[in-house]
């Protein structure tokens, strides 16, 4: 089966941009901001997206160009040949990350067009208090046909689209997503900017503090930090490798790494811009975690003028964020379909929809009729536990996979590494980082594993 490419360089650049944005960009960045002190972690965010994120989202990318094939055909494909180490047993195991976070990022997402239709028929306007505005979502996670049924719209769209191809459906419909995801981030900031007290919340949002740095915990906010650079990009379970594999070596991967990590930073520090002057300007508590989108914020559209209206805005520019990630994430849950087993694009489409929808269902009934799961103890639920194997085990392991598979002489090797990663156009990867690739970030990375796990339990 011939491999399909993507039709234009600016369809790579947004199709695995669009994969990073989401969720962690304007969901999880701004309550771990806020939860983290503000503007030293922000600043400790940019410094690790640089050493942290951007030689990973490299590595990632030149396994899928120079395989061309998913994430476990080039950990099969690339090793050396006769090695001693079955380097695609574990790309199996870090590739299933992918669908471990569409079981519950699909139900995120339903709950995000639940609320833009909520405000755009005036349910949730009607909540003029912030006990009605905590029961609509608790009415809305508690009710197991809304969820499914929200969860089930996601799902249809997402395997829609992929199925039209990948330059008719997934790389045309993540075009007009991003474009209408910047038109909307940019209406929605330039509002926020200009209500009263903007400047307040802005200054806690960027200006760096010491005092705020110690209060928080110097170890807390830069562990924080460096799991977020992590979890933005998508990082260890090949969902970049597949888009490297759509491309050819017209770039070198360098360049292109550095144009996504600008559109998905450059929408995270922007999503700030809109939550932090809200929240200040409407005494809104910046540090009340998860339920700070789908509780808090919601709060101050009853108070704003044009708040309904505000609202379908600002709940369309997050369901969009989400269902390009849900989009990108199908197309390589699809594409392995397509490699591993030679169906056609159809059909598994029609499979991974199938398969999405149903394993997907514990979490959207985690909160209702399965709510007596509780795997992390008390008041955990499905969620939870799916978001910490994700989060905080495979995104950094499968890092860590990637990268010793990338530097070692036993898998693919740091010259050929480099080779493909310098292959093209533009800038080339700084081989002066050999050492520091080898041998600190590793520590990095599984400092983040430790401390996420004492972060957890202990």
């Amino acid at each position: 089966m011939a491999r399909e490419n993507l039709s234009s360089r600016i369809g790579f650049i947004f199709l695995a941009a669009g994969c990073a944005i989401g969720l962690g960009n304007i969901w999880r960045f701004p309550f771990i901001t806020g939860q983290s002190g503000g503007g030293m972690f922000v600043l400790l965010y940019l410094l690790f997206l640089a050493i942290l994120g951007f030689p990973i989202l490299v590595m990632e990318l030149a396994l899928g160009r120079a395989a061309q094939q998913n994430l476990i055909g080039a950990y099969r494909k690339l090793a050396v040949p006769a090695g001693r180490f079955r380097w695609h047993w574990g790309g199996y195991v870090f590739f299933s990350g992918n669908l471990l976070l569409m079981m519950f990022y699909t139900t995120v997402s339903g709950w995000l067009l639940a609320y833009a239709w909520g405000y755009l028929n005036g349910d949730l306007m009607a909540q003029q208090t912030p006990e009605l505005v905590n029961q609509y979502f608790l009415n809305l996670i508690g009710d197991p046909l809304a969820s499914g049924g929200y969860l089930l719209l996601v799902v249809l769209l997402a395997t829609v689209l992929c199925a039209c191809g990948l330059q008719r459906g997934v790389e045309s419909s993540v075009k007009v997503m991003m474009a209408l995801l910047f038109s909307m981030l940019l209406v929605l900031a330039l509002r926020a900017l200009t209500l009263p007290g903007a400047g307040e919340g802005l200054r806690f949002y960027l200006a760096p503090d010491l005092d705020r740095l110690r209060e928080t915990g110097v170890a807390r906010t830069v562990y924080n930090a460096m799991g977020q650079a992590f979890f933005t990009l998508s990082l260890g379970v090949g969902s970049m490798a597949i888009f490297g594999s759509y491309i050819k070596q017209d770039h070198s991967l360098t360049k292109e790494s550095i144009w996504i990590i600008l559109l998905d930073t450059t929408v995270a520090l922007l999503a700030g811009c809109i939550i932090f002057p809200v929240c200040f300007s409407f005494d809104v508590n910046v540090s009340s975690g998860p339920g700070l989108i789908f509780q808090s914020i919601p709060n101050i559209f009853v108070q704003l003028a044009g708040g309904r209206w505000w609202g379908v805005l600002f709940f369309l520019f997050l369901a969009l964020a989400a269902l390009t990630t849900v989009v990108a994430v199908f197309e390589n849950l699809i594409a392995f379909v397509m490699d591993e087993f030679q169906l056609r694009r159809t059909w598994a489409s029609a499979l991974v929809g199938v398969a999405v929808f149903v394993l997907s269902l514990p979490c959207a009934l985690g909160f209702n009729l399965l709510s007596w799961i509780q795997p992390l103890g008390p008041g955990s639920t499905v969620l939870d536990l799916e978001d910490f194997i994700v989060s905080q085990n495979l995104l950094p392991l499968g890092s860590l996979f990637a990268l010793v598979f990338c530097v070692s002489r036993y898998g693919w090797g740091w010259d050929k590494f480099v080779a493909e990663a310098d292959a093209g156009h533009g800038l080339r990867f700084p081989r002066f980082l050999r050492w520091y690739l080898c041998w600190v970030l590793p520590l990095i990375i599984l400092t983040v594993f430790v401390c996420g796990y004492w972060e957890k339990f202990f």
